[in-house]
């Protein structure tokens, strides 16, 4: 699944899903912007992927900032080219219970797992519709397709990135992009790592036992994916929610 010749933007980058998604954009042959809010993380992730023969720049962005949107896209723009592979993968995680979630808290987490999507995909539509091609990848969660206790702020911003990604895909279909979402089920990044006392199960190896495969998902599975939808073989699938949860939900 050759992507030679193909700018990408991974959000997200600097490490866990999005660090692998980007190592894997990068190995099957496209330019990389590697974004991150942690600048280090961003930096490690692009240097691996120079050492490894690739092209990367490493831009620290907020997903949140329209105006650090902007100007890491006009970077990607004059070190790259024009972009037309977006992955979708910043966001933020938690659990609270419904009535311990505080205004501010959900704000925070619709403005960075949902409203980020729509600032960073508005920014990059322009190189797809010109270039009459394209492909944007969302990363929602397999807690929106099944509903999850104690996390129904972050269920519901990835609900809505379900619905995002559906309605970009009916939108710009005839202008040859596609829109897909990939939902995770149980992955083991550091950001999982860093909830491991409070996951439903009560740890991630008590939870990872109790799945159907009896293992946590790893980064590269979500990045296969990822790199699948981003190539020429999926260039008619568009809407579609692609579920990599190792049995955890199916429809």
């Amino acid at each position: 699944m050759s992507l030679k010749g193909r700018n990408a933007i991974v959000t997200g980058a600097g490490s866990g899903l999005g660090q692998a998604t980007a190592r894997r954009l990068a190995s099957d042959g496209a330019a990389v912007a590697v974004w991150d809010i942690n600048e280090a993380g961003a930096q490690r992730t692009a240097s691996d992927i120079v050492a490894a023969g690739g092209r990367a720049i490493a831009s620290r962005v907020d997903v949140s900032e329209r105006t650090q949107i902007e100007a890491a896209v006009k970077r990607a723009h004059a070190e790259l080219g024009p972009v037309t592979i977006l992955v979708n993968n910043a966001g933020i995680t938690g659990f609270v219970p419904f009535l311990e979630i505080t205004e501010e808290a959900w704000d925070r987490m619709i403005t960075v797992n949902l409203k980020s999507m729509f600032l960073v995909t508005r920014a990059v539509l322009p190189d797809m519709l010109a270039a009459g091609w394209g492909r944007i990848i969302n990363i929602s969660s397999s807690s929106a397709q099944t509903g999850a206790t104690r996390m129904v702020h972050y269920a519901s911003s990835k609900g809505g990135v379900i619905a995002f990604t559906k309605s970009l895909a009916a939108e710009f279909a005839a202008h040859g992009i596609t829109a897909n979402n990939v939902p995770p089920g149980f992955v083991d990044t550091p950001m999982l790592r860093a909830s491991d006392s409070l996951v439903p199960g009560g740890s991630i190896e008590k939870t990872a036992a109790a799945s159907p495969m009896k293992r946590p998902g790893r980064p590269e599975d979500i990045a296969a994916a990822c790199a699948f939808l981003a190539s020429e073989d999926a260039g008619y699938i568009t809407g579609h929610t692609l579920s990599v949860n190792g049995g955890r939900y199916s429809s």
